[in-house]
């Protein structure tokens, strides 16, 4: 597997430290940790356009509306 280095600041570092589980590797945290971000959580912390962000929320409500709708047979 391979490996990456990175570099955090110490207040970046003891966060991560809080949350990491016995016999968890940071690894693992991170991975556990990041594995439920929303992609509409994700545009909106990054700097992507308003334009993108905006089209990823409303295909999230479609969704919902979609998701909730009764099918009747």
């Amino acid at each position: 597997m391979a490996h990456k280095t990175l570099t955090i600041s110490e207040k970046a570092y003891n966060a991560l430290k809080r949350v990491k589980r016995e016999g968890e590797s940071f690894s693992d945290t991170i991975l556990r940790i990041t594995k439920n971000v929303s992609l509409l959580e994700y545009v909106k912390s990054t700097e992507f356009s308003q334009e993108l962000a905006d089209n990823v929320e409303e295909i999230y409500r479609q969704r919902e509306f979609i998701k909730s709708r009764r099918v009747e047979l």
